[in-house]
C-alpha cells in the first residue's frame, strides 16, 4: 500500500488513536534510543521534528532543553500539549503545526531529532534536509524504521516491516551525510520488543543514527 505521509494522512492516523492509551501507539515513553544516545547531552535547544504525541519532546523538555515539537498534525499537537501541560516542565515545550518539507526555521538548534518520522518527501531527503537545521557542533539523531532485507538469499523480510517509502538502513542515511563537515558517532540497526497492550509484543527493528556537526 503506498501512502502520501501528507497532513492528511498524519490527521487519519491521529484521530484514529484517539481512543488509544499512550502505549497503545508508542506515546507512552520516550524511545529508549533516543534516551540511550542523547541522555549525556548537555541542553541547549532542540527540535523535534514530527513529534507525533510528544514523549521525546516532554522528556528532552524535563531535562532542562528548551524544545520546538514540530509535526503537520495538527490533534496530534494537542494531545501532546494537553500532556505536557499536566507535567511541572522546568521549560515549555513550543508546540509548532508546520510540514517539515515546506517550513524553515529561524534558526539553528544544538539537536535536531526525528523519531519514526515520515513526510512527503523521500526519507533520506528528509534527514538531509533535517541536517541543516543543526548548528555547529550540533547533534542529529535519526531513529528510523529499518529496511528489510530486499536481495536474493537474504533472510526472510522483517517482522512488522514497513513500506519502503518509510524505511531505511544506518549506512544509507550516514553516506548522504557525507564525510565533509559531519562525525557519525552511531550507525546501527538495533531491534526492541515492546507491549502495545497486556499480552500483545511487538518487535521493532530500527536504524539509528546520531552524527555531530563539525564547527568551523
Amino acid at each position: 500500500m503506498t501512502h502520501a505521509f501528507d497532513e492528511q494522512y498524519w490527521e487519519t492516523h491521529w484521530t484514529s488513536l484517539s481512543g488509544a492509551s499512550p502505549a497503545e501507539h508508542g506515546g507512552g515513553t520516550a524511545n529508549p534510543h533516543v534516551v540511550d544516545e542523547i541522555g549525556a547531552l548537555v541542553p541547549g535547544t532542540a527540535l523535534d521534528a514530527g513529534c507525533g504525541h510528544g514523549a521525546e519532546a516532554i522528556w528532552l523538555a524535563a531535562r532542562g532543553w528548551r524544545v520546538t515539537a514540530a509535526d503537520v498534525s495538527g490533534h496530534a499537537l494537542e494531545q501532546a500539549a494537553a500532556r505536557a501541560a499536566g507535567l511541572a516542565l522546568p521549560r515549555p515545550v513550543t508546540w509548532l503545526q508546520a510540514d517539515l518539507t515546506a517550513w524553515e526555521p529561524e534558526g539553528r538548534f544544538d539537536l535536531v531529532m526525528t523519531n519514526y518520522a515520515h513526510a512527503s518527501m523521500p526519507q533520506l531527503d528528509l534527514y538531509e534536509q533535517l541536517s541543516r537545521w543543526v548548528a555547529p557542533g550540533g547533534t542529529l539523531l535519526v531513529v528510523g524504521h529499518l529496511e528489510a532485507p530486499a536481495a536474493a538469499g537474504a533472510p526472510t523480510g522483517l517482522p512488522h516491516a514497513h513500506p519502503p517509502a518509510a524505511s531505511v538502513r544506518p549506512e544509507d542515511v550516514a553516506a548522504r551525510l557525507g564525510r565533509d563537515g559531519w562525525r557519525v558517532e552511531t550507525a546501527d540497526r538495533r531491534a526492541r520488543t515492546v507491549m502495545r497492550r497486556p499480552g500483545h509484543a511487538m518487535t521493532l527493528h530500527d536504524a539509528v543514527i546520531r552524527a555531530t556537526r563539525r564547527e568551523g
